[in-house]
């Protein structure tokens, strides 16, 4: 299998207000190929869906759960400096996310900050001078 993820999709309890939270609220674009039942965005190289979470574990084939509030996953963006990632932190504190981690220097010499969406999704902002970023803001690890 080729090392590679097209697509990351979030099950999410209220789908339009995740729609909200990152169209509205981070300025995403929504794909034309989103529909009532799932949401696109095109980041990067990767697609990232918004599908409701009973519906998304009818398709898997499995019985639905609430999640726990850590289930051991993350979702990362590197960002070109500390200022940015106190920037993007203060917009998702005003969209109403939930600040886990305030924007620190942290232990592997770098700087960063947790937050979790209104699903309790946890994503990670980061400046990572170790990873520096292309021109179009992606991390190339050396071979």
């Amino acid at each position: 299998m080729y090392p590679r993820i097209n697509l990351i999709t979030l099950g999410v309890s209220d789908l339009q207000r995740s729609i909200d939270f990152y169209e509205k609220g981070l300025g995403w674009k929504r794909s034309e190929e989103s529909n009532d039942s799932v949401a696109f965005f095109q980041i990067g190289a990767v697609v990232f869906g918004l599908f409701g979470e009973e519906d998304l574990a009818k398709d898997i084939g499995i019985p639905f759960q609430k999640r726990q509030e850590f289930s051991g996953i993350t979702l990362a963006q590197n960002l070109a400096s500390e200022p940015e990632v106190d920037s993007v932190i203060e917009k998702v504190r005003t969209l109403g996310a939930k600040i886990l981690k305030e924007p620190q220097k942290v232990f592997w010499g770098g700087y960063s900050a947790y937050f979790q969406d209104p699903d309790g999704h946890i994503f990670e902002l980061a400046y990572n001078p170790f990873f520096p970023l292309n021109q179009k803001g992606e991390i190339v690890l050396s071979k």
